[in-house]
């Protein structure tokens, strides 16, 4: 098949429908980049000359984007009181445009009351929303954009409108090419030629806000992509959001179906679509981008040419690929999808959880697989961020659903922010309890994503919960991930490619929320699950950030702490059942490799063995030692494992609370071993206070 490469999209030779459909929802790589200033970097010799080489380089940089917001200087910025202003006298123009949105949702509306009363509405659900998702394509950028963040939202929408209106991309026409050349002019001052060598003549990608040119600069000769901005766009934004704004006060007011504040959600996302018309803004967002994950070497963040960039205007480098949802042209560079959709979720899992600063525009056409084998990430228009303390809630709510901590999980809402502090959440546990009992008989690394989100979509959807926006973007673009690689692994589970990092961060982390969690998954009913640290490990290695040397470092930070007395109870407990476990392990396996004769004059012909224990406590112990060492030996096989791993623990037990505690630990073991000393000497049975149990 003949491809031609359109900012990193490949379009074959396809029926005219399809490549009509496949130019609409195509992007042009966008991306930030700084002028290189390679040639003097290669003339300079010495570490002081390459120093004031990157230090002039930055400085340049920095001026070149400065004057860039200079030119931005006069951006619209998202204010409805700017909006009542502007549009509050002109009556005809707003009564026209009310008569054109109310024709399209008011007959949407009748269809809906219809199918209620023929009690078909349940049954007509995917019909309806297909007729939305087409319905808001034809009303325009606003429309399209709010459909898009609609789709986000399972506190509002039913299951079968979110995945409706997941589909919607920018399908807008093109504006005039003459129109696009003179804001280029106009936003830089500079004349075309004087900029590029070539440009292509006809926009490579048209979306909702902009479209997109392929060009040469004439500086440097470099490929980039010129994102220009659609005339009157913010006029047009502008009084649709006037519009959709009185309408969410009518909804707050007489809709009680709708517990959200429909008025505050619709201020939330004006704001980031007029974020969007900024492209200086964009820039910025994509540095930023670049700064926090780019430092792998398999995600790419494109470069901006502050020089060439506005308010309007966006240059940025090319970057060639093919779109993650294009597997058979992927598989044909010897690329794998699976490969790209892990680098996506480990990427998508650091912007959640460690930064929190995140793309918020996920779908397939905003990443590409570049020919070299790195995810590139495009469109840096709409960012948002994850709060701290939500971070640390997410993991903890993770931890909680794989204990089936129902009330726990509910409680989370809470911190999530999902749920205000005076809300009731007994009647949500039995919800939740019903849903992932279910969904919990296989085990959590085999759940599928997707059943997880509509499951809690339709728990959500059923409460007054409100869902932040952070966390509904993010949510689908771990779905999108998901469904990318369905296509070719229809067993891919984006849980089990997520937990490596969520085992990571839980061994790791010194955050008390997640050294708490960690106790939590770690000790149950006073005793210690050694098969969820043997998990913890084994996944937790698999992540390349991993360090043995940390691992487990929060929890002894932890243990000789002011608040780790219960702990600490726990922790003795423990070390002297592992104690004896190893004692009597190794007695059992001194007796093992003896020879028939010496056992029966050491042991004087017991035909129970060396220990007065059951069949059913000796494998207890043994399968005890055993995993010790097994994770013991996790710890070892580690890349980064260094024994000096253990100094801390050393420096530790040498301060006052580490002597106590290893004097309790000794005593313990101690007794312990004597008692079942004593009943080996006296041949009684084995008592339950010195069972392994």
């Amino acid at each position: 098949m003949s491809l031609v490469s359109a900012g990193g999209y490949s379009f074959g030779l396809l029926p005219c429908r399809s490549r009509r459909r496949a130019k609409a929802i195509a992007k042009a790589a966008l991306v930030e980049a700084r002028p290189r200033a390679v040639p003097a970097l290669r003339k300079s010799s010495g570490s002081g000359s390459v120093q004031k080489v990157l230090v002039g380089d930055r400085a340049d940089d920095l001026q070149a984007e400065a004057r860039a917001m200079a030119r931005a200087a006069n951006a619209s910025v998202y204010s409805p009181e700017l909006l009542a202003r502007n549009y509050g006298s002109r009556p005809v123009q707003l009564l026209r445009r009310t008569l054109q949105i109310l024709v399209a949702l008011g007959s949407f509306s009748l269809k809906l009351l219809i199918d209620q009363r023929n009690g078909v509405l349940d049954q007509n659900k995917r019909k309806r929303a297909a007729e939305l998702r087409r319905i808001f394509t034809r009303l325009g950028p606003t429309f399209v954009k709010l459909g898009q963040g609609l789709s986000t939202r399972p506190d509002i929408c039913p299951p079968e409108y979110l995945e409706e209106l997941s589909e919607l991309q920018d399908a807008l026409p093109t504006f005039p090419d003459a129109e696009a050349f003179s804001c280029i002019e106009r936003e830089l001052g500079l004349t075309l030629n004087s900029i590029f060598s070539s440009i292509s003549p006809s926009p490579i990608a048209a979306a909702s806000l902009g479209q997109v040119y392929k060009a040469e600069l004439k500086y440097s000769g470099q490929i980039v992509a010129v994102k220009v901005q659609r005339p009157c766009i913010e006029e047009a934004i502008g009084l649709d959001f006037y519009l959709i704004r009185g309408v969410g006060f009518l909804i707050n007011k007489y809709v009680d179906i709708i517990t959200t504040d429909v008025v505050a959600l619709i201020d939330e996302f004006a704001s980031r679509v007029y974020q969007e018309l900024n492209y200086v803004q964009e820039g910025q967002n994509a540095r930023r981008f670049k700064k926090l994950y780019a430092d792998k070497e398999d995600v790419l963040v494109p470069d901006i040419f502050w020089d060439y960039t506005s308010g309007k205007v966006l240059t940025m480098e090319w970057v060639e690929g093919v779109k993650l949802n294009e597997q058979v042209a992927i598989e044909s560079q010897g690329l794998k999808v699976l490969d790209l959709v892990n680098t996506g979720i480990q990427c998508s899992l650091r912007q959640l959880l460690e930064y929190g600063y995140f793309h918020a525009d996920p779908h397939p056409g905003n990443l590409l697989a570049t020919p070299e084998g790195k995810l590139a990430f495009l469109d840096f228009g709409m960012m948002s961020e994850t709060p701290e303390e939500a971070r640390f809630a997410i993991i903890g709510h993770v931890v909680h659903m794989v204990n089936r901590d129902y009330e726990a999980m509910a409680r989370d809402y809470y911190a999530l922010d999902f749920l205000s502090p005076d809300v009731d959440v007994t009647p949500i546990v039995p919800a939740l309890r019903n849903f992932f009992d279910d969904a919990l008989n296989s085990s959590v690394s085999e759940l599928n994503f997707k059943t997880i989100v509509d499951g809690l979509g339709a728990v959500l959807y059923q409460y007054p919960f409100n869902v932040p926006a952070y966390y509904a973007l993010i949510l689908r673009s771990l779905t999108v991930l998901e469904g990318l690689a369905l296509y070719a692994d229809p067993n891919f589970k984006v849980l089990a490619a997520s937990y490596p990092y969520f085992a990571k961060r839980l061994l790791t982390d010194p955050n008390p929320y997640l050294r708490d969690a960690l106790v939590e998954l770690l000790f149950k009913d006073g005793r210690f699950r050694w098969n969820r640290l043997e998990n913890l490990l084994v996944q937790g290695r698999k992540d390349r950030d991993f360090s043995a040397k940390d691992a487990l470092q929060p929890v002894l930070k932890l243990l000789l702490g002011p608040e780790g007395e219960e702990l600490r109870t726990l922790v003795i407990k423990e070390s002297v059942r592992v104690t004896e476990a190893v004692v009597l392990g190794a007695v059992t396996d001194t007796y093992n490799s003896m020879p028939d004769f010496m056992r029966s004059l050491v042991f004087t012909g017991s035909r129970r063995g060396p220990l007065l224990m059951s069949d059913t406590e000796l494998e207890k112990v043994i399968e005890l030692r055993d995993q010790v060492f097994r994770i013991w030996g996790l710890l070892r096989s580690s890349e980064n494992f260094d024994p000096t791993l253990l100094q801390p623990i050393l420096q530790v037990l040498q301060q006052p609370e580490g002597r106590i505690l290893g004097g309790r630990v000794v005593g313990g073991i101690t007794q312990r071993l004597a008692a079942r000393l004593l009943q080996q000497v006296l041949r009684t049975p084995a008592t339950g206070s010195a069972s392994i149990d």
